[in-house]
């Protein structure tokens, strides 16, 4: 499904702020892939996001998606089969657009329209929005005329997971998505997120700060370190692992110890 092959990428290069973001980085995720990624600030984890979503062109390397070359394709192309939250809610809506307008943008950006994107969406349509909402059970269906920007983070951020996957995409990308809602709200997006993934078997890589999420969400856990990734484990070998292991397994590939306070404090807390 996703095909990376040997991506390279250095910011200011020449300069005195030059920073080599990803070296050499392959990946090859299979079709329902679900991988956790963790690492340190500055690992290069949405550095790759960005990659894969065209954000920027890498220096050099291959990326492919469902078999068709991507390396070289406008972000906005790619957003069409690629489906994206960031950690911050206010991203990926549109605040003075109602609900119903930041759905339906969403809808005529990824679907094979032949109306074409500038187009008005059906009664019909408009009700599968409706449908879609009520899942969320956050009361939204009712407030379809609403403005985003009313809306708490929770459900800003439940909306732009709605947006990003009710046209089923070839990939989807969780930035800790859930990383700046209070924790009873993280909790319910994050089973939002299991659910959709699980019934639509979506291909999914998603970014987490918590050890315990990394190795039991999804099929498959990445680490990254300076722009790489050091260590990759499914089946088997994941289902016994433990934190430590996992930790142990870091120090190996990486040539040192796993040093971020914010990530070790979620292995105690459970958070």
């Amino acid at each position: 499904m996703l095909k990376i092959e040997h991506i390279f990428k250095t910011f200011n290069t020449g300069t005195v702020n030059e920073k080599r973001a990803l070296t050499d980085l392959s990946l090859t995720l299979n079709d329902g892939d679900f991988a956790t990624i963790i690492g340190s600030n500055g690992a290069g984890k949405s550095t790759l996001f960005n990659a894969i979503a065209g954000s920027f062109y890498t220096d050099s390397g291959f990326i492919s998606l469902d078999d068709k070359d991507i390396t070289f394709v406008p972000e906005h192309v790619r957003s069409r089969v690629i489906g994206r939250l960031f950690q911050d809610p206010l991203m990926g809506t549109a605040p003075h657009m109602t609900i119903e307008e930041n759905l339906s943008v969403a809808y005529l950006r990824a679907s094979e329209h032949k109306r074409g994107f500038f187009s008005h969406v059906t009664k019909s349509e408009r009700e599968k929005f409706r449908q879609q909402l009520s899942l969320l059970d956050m009361g939204l269906e009712d407030r379809m005329d609403h403005p985003v920007g009313l809306l708490s983070g929770g459900q800003r951020q439940a909306l732009t997971l709605l947006m990003a996957t009710m046209v089923t995409p070839k990939i989807l990308l969780l930035d800790e998505h859930t990383a700046a809602l209070d924790p009873s709200t993280a909790k319910k997006v994050l089973e939002l997120t299991k659910k959709i993934v699980a019934e639509r078997n979506i291909t999914c890589l998603m970014v987490t700060h918590n050890m315990n999420q990394a190795l039991e969400l999804g099929n498959r856990t990445l680490m990254m370190n300076n722009g790489s990734i050091v260590f990759d484990v499914s089946g088997a070998e994941r289902s016994h692992m433990t934190i430590q292991d996992l930790l142990d397994k870091f120090a190996i590939g990486a040539g040192k110890e796993f040093n971020n306070d914010r990530i070790l404090l979620s292995t105690k807390e459970g958070i």
